[in-house]
């Protein structure tokens, strides 16, 4: 009696053990996925410009507060960037990953903070996108889908973005990160099935059932992305980014008042 008792404990742990390794590695694998259809359902047909939170686009703001109230805000009296802050902050970002084939592609300057596009010389197809904290002048990786989609300089070589020190968040811890290590990028394609003028279309879909006015063209290419420009009235007044696989939209919420940009060849 007794040892068939044991026998059916034993088996009963080993069962439960098995629902524990089980449900442990489910979670590790959504938790280290990067596919291609992770953006909480949002698609050209839907698409939410708000990343994450409450509400749609209106005109920069989000649920009646500047921005986001969070990643990339600064007070209304932080003086902002100019093009060679930003330019120092990214080129010093770009010294400590020790590749020799990312460059600055494009700076724009925002009244909330510095926006850097680091394309690959060797491809001319964008690696990922920083901003610059106007307060510190250091750069970090973009939050949304420089994060959540980029398949090559994203997952892996991130690691470490969610501790140490970090800026751009109300004065002081963007996201508690640093940057990217200097880890070799994935080994990914550049094809995509959503070509630059799907990517296009989607995104001035979205626009026109959103944003009135506003138009778009000139997608820049990352792995598993696009991201454009709008204007309204010939300014440039927002930037949204769309899904390389599936169109979903996702639209920057975090930068502000555009102020002036160069591009570098």
């Amino acid at each position: 009696m007794n040892k068939t008792l044991t026998t059916t404990l034993t088996v009963l742990a080993v069962l439960a053990l098995a629902a524990v390794i089980f449900f442990a590695g489910s979670m590790y694998a959504r938790a280290n996925a990067f596919g291609p259809s992770m953006m909480f359902g949002w698609n050209s047909e839907n698409g939410y410009g708000p990343s994450m939170m409450n509400g749609r686009w209106s005109g920069g703001m989000m649920n009646g507060s500047r921005m986001m109230g969070g990643y990339g805000y600064n007070s209304a009296n932080v003086t902002p960037l100019t093009i060679d802050q930003a330019k120092a902050a990214a080129e010093k970002y770009l010294a400590n990953l020790d590749n020799s084939d990312l460059e600055i592609a494009e700076i724009m300057i925002f009244d909330n903070n510095g926006y850097v596009i680091v394309r690959e010389a060797s491809t001319g197809i964008g690696a990922f996108e920083l901003l610059v904290d106007p307060v510190s002048q250091i750069a970090y990786p973009e939050h949304g889908p420089n994060m959540m989609w980029n398949l090559k300089y994203s997952g892996l070589n991130h690691q470490y973005m969610m501790n140490g020190r970090g800026y751009g968040m109300r004065g002081g811890g963007m996201m508690k990160g640093y940057g990217w290590k200097s880890a070799t990028p994935l080994d990914v394609t550049t094809e995509m099935t959503v070509t630059p003028e799907q990517a296009i279309e989607y995104a001035q879909k979205y626009l026109d059932a959103n944003i009135a006015g506003a138009t778009t063209e000139h997608p820049m290419q990352f792995y598993g992305y696009y991201t454009l420009d709008f204007e309204k009235d010939g300014k440039i007044v927002g930037m949204l980014s769309v899904n390389g696989y599936n169109g979903q939209v996702f639209v920057h919420t975090w930068h502000g008042t555009f102020l002036e940009e160069a591009e570098y060849d």
